[in-house]
């Protein structure tokens, strides 16, 4: 089957497992309660390839103005808007939105209309907005900002526990990583009670690497082009986590979110913005714990299966992204999907993943 006839299938699908971690329910972010997640999508081809990805955290409300967040920058070569309050503050008091890079400012003031019309913000005179970007450039006419307010507003009210979308859509249908079509990826991991979800949108340079085994992008017949270099290397990672951490131990957390994009090969060139945003939602109170009260805040010396359960599930949702995406023809190149095919071959040849049975279809 070729690339361009294969169909979007994750990791866990094509028999690839990260780590030995249980995952929730879907694999996904939206395991973690009190999350949910929309998309809007954008695509006038071969023009427009772009769109939004909203990350709701239900607890944000009239009685609770903020979430303790924690962000680790990788590399600075982006535009994060609200960063420097997450970091003075330790906190986030919006949604988190993702899009491209031109029009992340745009997204952030429909933000705020979304958050100043919510209930309890009625004498709100300021706020925060957090969104990230990468940038789509190859694929979509990023100089034509075409986010307007209407997509923002349709992602954030659309958006749902469900498991999300993945691959070509939302802030990932232009993205282009490791060689390949990247776009939006999600899984979590369940450790210790508590459930770590992750989502990424993943437009970074390097060399894909599939459980320690390389796949690189010009072993493939039509492999990704592009109108000169290409524009950004960036990744966003959110996670969220029921875990009581505070800002501080988020901070710990988002950078090991950061550290996993290693596993999958990037080279994090100095061209990239590569940040993660780690927040917690008020989890379920413990055994013997009165109503409202809020929970024990976990102890540092406790936070290590928290921590391989964030690089487990991080690498698993990058590789999603890929894994789901389709090739793209877009505005300045194309971007190839990653075959399943060429996958599942090498890493039967490196041991990775057993022979086919008799009869058992390659892939």
């Amino acid at each position: 089957m070729s690339d361009n006839e294969q169909h979007p299938r994750r990791a866990r699908d094509l028999g690839i497992v990260v780590g030995a971690l249980p995952t929730g329910r879907h694999n996904a972010f939206t395991d973690v309660p009190g999350v949910r997640v929309g998309h809007t999508t954008i695509v006038d081809a071969p023009r427009l390839h772009t769109g939004v990805t909203a990350i709701v955290p239900d607890a944000l409300g009239p009685d609770r103005r903020s979430l303790p967040c924690g962000l680790f920058v990788g590399n600075g070569f982006g535009k994060l808007v609200g960063a420097t309050q997450v970091a003075e503050l330790g906190a986030i008091e919006t949604p988190i939105l993702l899009t491209a890079t031109l029009s992340a400012f745009r997204a952030a003031d429909a933000l705020v209309t979304h958050v100043l019309a919510s209930p309890g913000h009625e004498e709100t005179r300021t706020l925060n907005p957090v969104v990230g970007e990468t940038n789509d450039g190859r694929l979509s006419d990023i100089r034509a900002r075409p986010i307007a307010e209407s997509h923002v507003l349709a992602a954030l009210d659309g958006a749902t526990a469900d498991l999300p979308e993945e691959g070509c859509v939302g802030a990932g249908t232009g993205t282009v990583a490791l060689g390949f079509k990247g776009g939006i990826g999600t899984s979590s991991r369940v450790v210790g009670g508590w459930t770590v979800g992750t989502l990424v949108q993943s437009n970074f340079s390097g060399t894909l690497i599939v459980r320690g085994v390389p796949i690189p992008a010009d072993a493939v017949d039509e492999p990704t082009t592009s109108a000169g270099e290409p524009d950004g290397n960036s990744c966003m990672i959110v996670v969220a986590t029921d875990a009581p951490l505070d800002a501080r131990q988020l901070g710990r957390v988002a950078r090991r979110a950061v550290f996993a994009m290693a596993r999958v090969g990037s080279d994090f060139a100095g061209g990239s913005g590569d940040y993660a945003l780690a927040f917690s939602t008020p989890g379920a109170p413990s055994s013997g714990t009165t109503p409202g009260t809020p929970a024990r805040r976990v102890d540092d010396h406790d936070l290590d299966p928290v921590f391989a359960a964030t690089m487990d599930a991080v690498e698993e949702a990058l590789l999603n992204s890929l894994l789901t995406a389709t090739t793209t023809v877009g505005h300045r190149g194309t971007a190839a999907a990653v075959p399943h095919d060429l996958v599942l071959r090498r890493l039967r040849a490196a041991g990775v993943l057993p022979q086919p049975s008799a009869g058992t279809p390659a892939s």
